[in-house]
């Protein structure tokens, strides 16, 4: 099914749990979709309310950073995506995926696990050699009222021969017997908090908690950028707008996009 078309709605209802509210959140549920990003940033366009929260019990044709592809095999994933429409600053916008990972993160260890960020969003579990467990896909959504999507994949149930890469884990393969409405209900609190946290107070209010689970700080690390460049050093802060700086050896550089490896110290 190519992205942006969406099987018939569940009535709210994912593998039999009701889901139609969340807390704030109104929650739509689709059997299978290609992109749940793809489709809400559709609705985005067309009026759909802030705190709008799509949910697909499969996706197959999913887009991750730097556009690589990402798909949930049926049962085993959460495919969510939520609409925002922030009253802060838009220079502040780029924040977003850097909250939403905080939120899946804090979400992940009220379900019974420790997580981890990798520097932008992705969730990490130490209990599995850091390997990762969501990743996360915000983009902004022009129009009258503007808006950012924010896509998460996160993996729950499969086995370590059903996922793509060896860099992969799922909450299952640390121990985590949970069942998907849980973490849909439970992910969706968390992030409400970060958000609203965020939108009355700022990055300051966020800046410690998400630097305390931020493993790349202190680390060394080697970050490709879109043009090809590779910069090698430590990654030693955050911003305010939230680009990651890097101490290399002919001084600092602050990074706003960018795949970052972490490596053993020079």
């Amino acid at each position: 099914m190519p992205a942006g078309t969406a099987s018939v709605a569940l009535m709210g209802a994912l593998d039999g749990i009701e889901l139609a509210a969340v807390g704030p959140w109104s929650v739509e549920v689709v059997e299978s979709t290609g992109s749940t990003n793809a489709d809400l940033a559709e609705r985005a366009r067309a009026g759909a309310p802030a705190w709008t929260a799509l949910l697909a019990g499969e996706q197959t044709a999913g887009r991750g950073r730097l556009t690589r592809t990402w798909s949930s095999p049926p049962g085993t994933s959460v495919s969510l995506s939520v609409l925002l429409r922030p009253t802060r600053p838009v220079a502040e916008w780029g924040l977003l995926p850097l909250l939403t990972g905080l939120g899946v993160a804090r979400a992940v260890g009220a379900l019974g696990v420790e997580a981890v960020l990798k520097w932008p969003n992705d969730v990490l579990l130490p209990a599995d050699g850091e390997r990762k467990v969501c990743g996360i896909l915000a983009e902004v959504v022009a129009g009258p009222t503007p808006g950012v999507v924010v896509g998460m994949g996160i993996n729950v149930g499969q086995q370590r021969s059903e996922l793509p890469v060896d860099t992969a884990t799922s909450l299952r393969l640390v121990g985590v017997d949970v069942a998907r409405p849980q973490v849909v209900s439970t992910v969706l609190a968390e992030l409400g908090d970060v958000y609203r946290t965020w939108q009355s107070s700022g990055w300051a209010a966020l800046a410690d908690a998400y630097s305390s689970m931020c493993v790349t700080l202190g680390r060394t690390v080697r970050v490709e950028v879109p043009d090809g460049e590779a910069v090698l050093g430590t990654a030693a802060s955050i911003t305010a707008d939230g680009r990651i700086v890097v101490r290399t050896r002919e001084g600092e550089r602050a990074f706003a996009a960018g795949d970052v490896h972490h490596l053993r110290p020079l």
